[in-house]
């Protein structure tokens, strides 16, 4: 008797989910970004609000949270309600965080429902033109005959270009010093001026200086090359093994979120990203549509989580 009720229970929440999905939704959604306004995520967000808007038919309101490197507005959707009118923006500070942060209010695999994909944005390895290399194959000689000699620039300490540096010295094998600096904007700047020889940049702030010549560029950091810049190689492709280091921004919901209406926004957010104009959109910003299944982005952020845990220990980034 008691798995018949069980059962019925069961089957009447999964009836009970299904109609709310059909009229879902019916308010306005909330859409956090967990960074401040102006920022890559930020644009990001702003131009799929839109589309979510048209597709869901209701307001769908950007809310930047910033703070703690995302963990704040994270934790808000984190602790949300599971009913569909909280979304989040997250990137690739969640797998980032789990290893730089001795204690989190959440777990990101557990207390997030992967909802879809939205865009990725590869990076660019440059170097100061006084550097004798023309190649990730000669840089490499160079800075093995210089040990320590040489200084990368990041964004700041446990940045995404921080992690991309060190997981680059690991994959090279060679000594390099890290000079963090408050933004992308000041360490480009000092590496122009020579007071730094290299950094993994956004495309967006590196390539108007590699086309005036200010910068040399030695290899994409994404899987594949970037259509910006056709003539560079991938990393992998210039011998370094096992190499993969983009900028993704994807779509989350709380956990315990109704599996029909994860679908649905999924379903909305791919017809959104397939449209040209908002591609054309995407371009402009130096970004790439990339959407997936709800299950195929829960895998990505797991393997990601793993692969990042493995950079900031090998090494050795204190814990904040």
């Amino acid at each position: 008797m008691s798995r018949t009720i069980s059962g019925l229970v069961a089957a009447l929440m999964l009836f009970a989910w299904g109609a709310a999905a059909q009229s879902y939704p019916t308010k306005p959604i909330r859409f956090v970004v967990p960074f401040a306004p102006g920022g890559g995520t930020d644009i990001v967000a702003r131009l799929i609000a839109q589309r979510l808007n048209e597709g869901l038919g209701q307001p769908v309101v950007v809310d930047n949270r910033g703070g703690a490197g995302s963990t704040l507005g994270t934790d808000i959707v984190c602790k949300a309600p599971p009913d569909g009118y909280t979304l989040l923006l997250g990137n690739i500070s969640l797998a980032f965080n789990a290893w730089l942060y001795k204690t989190l209010p959440y777990n990101a695999v557990r207390d997030l429902a992967p909802v879809s994909m939205v865009a990725v944005q590869p990076n660019i390895v440059v170097i100061h033109p006084s550097i004798a290399a023309k190649s990730i194959r000669e840089f490499t000689d160079y800075a093995r005959a210089n040990p320590g000699k040489l200084s990368y620039a990041s964004a700041g300490a446990g940045s995404g270009t921080h992690l991309a540096g060190e997981m680059l010295k690991d994959r090279l094998k060679i000594d390099m010093l890290h000079v963090p600096y408050k933004g992308t904007g000041p360490a480009v700047t000092d590496l122009i001026g020579g007071q730094v020889q290299v950094m993994i940049s956004t495309f967006a702030s590196a390539l108007p200086h590699v086309r005036s010549g200010r910068l040399r560029a030695l290899g994409v950091t994404s899987a594949k090359r970037s259509p910006a810049t056709p003539d560079v190689p991938t990393l992998s492709e210039a011998g370094v093994p096992d190499y993969d280091y983009s900028t993704w921004y994807a779509l989350f919901m709380p956990a315990g979120t109704p599996a029909a209406i994860i679908v649905k926004v999924n379903q909305v957010t791919r017809t959104a990203l397939a449209t040209e104009d908002l591609k054309q959109k995407f371009d402009a910003q130096g970004v790439e549509p990339w959407t997936n299944t709800p299950a195929e982005l829960g895998a990505y952020v797991r393997a990601e989580t793993e692969k990042w845990g493995k950079v900031v220990r090998a090494a050795g980034i204190p814990q904040l």
